[in-house]
């Protein structure tokens, strides 16, 4: 039986409020939020305490204002305070330094991004490194943007790996229901690359229909 939307709103605003713990951070809880709030779970959500600040996100997500690995800064659960308690942001005067000026002497190519990356103060906060820069550049605008930018890029290389990946694998249900769930983060960042993004973004959607309806799911 389908959830009540009411069940369903409260379910992601759990999940949003609990962002900061969440494996994943903003890629896996953005992926989720797309699939599954409709306009009657908006509603919901609308009707909720501090609900409204996630209608707000969601829509930037759907319009697009929001790439799906982020979050406006004003809309962060809590006003970010959680995830500055709850990540690594403790920072060096040293260590400040030398993350502003790896923002600022970024090239945008993958020479730039690798490295970027393997900066030692980046290093330093292991896989949550881009919600841990993030709070730690909240309250500055321009190098907050200018992060954002980086650690979009840097997600577009990984989806651009894991979508030649995925075309490169045998289709079958479980697949192609993965693939359609990720799709809106394919369509986001795979026409970056230009043509040959898109070429491939058209093969990822022809993948999503490409199961003959017989087959089941008998390649699970």
């Amino acid at each position: 039986m389908k959830a009540k939307a009411s069940v369903i709103a409260q379910r992601l605003l759990n999940l949003y409020r609990q962002a900061h713990v969440i494996e994943g951070g903003w890629v896996a809880l953005n992926k989720i939020f797309i699939a599954e709030s409709t306009d009657e779970i908006l509603d919901e959500l609308a009707a909720l305490p501090t609900g409204k600040f996630l209608v707000e996100h969601i829509n930037n997500l759907r319009s697009g204002k929001t790439p799906v690995d982020s979050i406006a800064r004003e809309l962060l659960p809590y006003g970010g305070a959680f995830a500055e308690k709850s990540l690594h942001t403790e920072i060096s005067e040293h260590d400040l330094r030398e993350l502003i000026t790896a923002i600022n002497d970024f090239t945008p190519d993958q020479q730039g991004l690798e490295k970027f990356v393997a900066t030692p103060v980046i290093r330093s906060f292991g896989k949550d490194w881009v919600m841990s820069v993030q709070a730690i550049l909240a309250n500055d605008t321009d190098l907050f943007d200018k992060f954002t930018q980086i650690a979009r890029m840097w997600n577009a290389y990984k989806i651009w790996l894991n979508a030649n990946e995925v075309v490169d694998k045998p289709i079958n249900d479980r697949l192609r229901a993965q693939l359609q769930v990720d799709m809106p983060e394919y369509e986001t960042y795979l026409p970056m690359f230009g043509e040959e993004g898109t070429k491939l973004l058209r093969r990822l959607h022809a993948l999503t229909s490409s199961l003959p309806a017989s087959s089941d799911s008998e390649q699970d």
